[in-house]
């Protein structure tokens, strides 16, 4: 009878584009999303499952080892426990951002009456969906400007069962008969400067799409100021602004909204002690 350790083995083996931890870490995920087997399932060397079907091997390790992005492989990733579809138009969902999620859903946990909520840039959905599903008293509406980031966010919706309504939108170009207010604005805008692309992993670069990742060097902040700007008009008088940022322009960022009126501006860091999100209220 087959058993899960051997071939967890043999994968670990030969995910050879990466440290040996991240490629052990790599098969733990193929064995979960292919056969179902947990961790403890693979390092207590349970059987493979009987009537499984066995996906082509080869050409997951091949894919891998070209640095394509493991979430691409399977087609799906983990965002605050729920899994969603991602593909090559979408960025791919970061642990940094289910911090800045879990943050919104702390701050709104207790209100009784309805959260209207904007995801600016909302990609794969997965702010928006988990908002949506962890904040039942919520109204919320997901923006891009990308129609195949919103199929897919739609898609990721209907599989999760929540209730958002996507729109095609560009924060850059909000029409001035707008008139919706928010009880949250949030957003992970592209916030990496075309400088920095020399510093990046090539599972990043060849493969996650440059309009959700880089502005250019000339205006790194140009996404922050038009979130900023619409809160001022579309932010109530007792809501939040959210937004993830590019750890070296922390103080730059706080300043953006300073510059606008807000009065508490809070810095988060992340695991790593890095500037990585705002939240920011009049």
């Amino acid at each position: 009878m087959a058993t899960a350790k051997p071939l967890y083995q043999r994968l670990s083996k030969n995910i050879t584009a990466y440290p040996p931890e991240e490629a052990r870490e790599m098969a733990f995920m193929l064995l979960d999303h292919y056969f179902g087997l947990r961790k403890t399932d693979v390092l207590t060397d349970k059987p493979l499952p009987p009537n499984r079907t066995e996906p082509d091997w080869f050409k997951i390790l091949e894919r891998l080892n070209r640095q394509e992005p493991i979430q691409h492989v399977i087609g799906t990733t983990i965002f605050c426990g729920l899994e969603f579809e991602v593909s090559p138009d979408v960025l791919i969902p970061r642990p940094e951002t289910e911090d800045l999620v879990r943050l919104i859903m702390h701050d709104f946990a207790d209100r009784t009456d309805d959260v209207h909520i904007v995801d600016i840039g909302t990609g794969s959905g997965c702010i928006a969906v988990t908002l949506s599903r962890f904040l039942p008293q919520s109204v919320v509406t997901g923006w891009d400007v990308s129609d195949e980031a919103l199929t897919l966010a739609q898609r990721n919706a209907h599989n999760l069962n929540a209730d958002v309504t996507f729109t095609i939108q560009d924060i850059l170009s909000v029409p001035v008969d707008f008139a919706e207010k928010f009880d949250c604005v949030v957003s992970n805008p592209p916030y990496v400067t075309r400088s920095e692309a020399a510093e990046m992993n090539r599972n990043v670069l060849d493969y996650e799409p440059d309009l959700a990742l880089f502005v250019e060097d000339s205006d790194p902040l140009v996404f922050y100021k038009a979130v900023a700007d619409f809160c001022v008009r579309h932010l109530t008088k007792d809501g939040a602004c959210y937004v993830e940022i590019n750890e070296r322009f922390g103080n730059a960022t706080q300043q953006v909204f300073a510059e606008r009126g807000f009065t508490k501006i809070q810095v988060y860091k992340d695991i790593h002690g890095k500037d990585r999100s705002i939240r920011a209220t009049f």
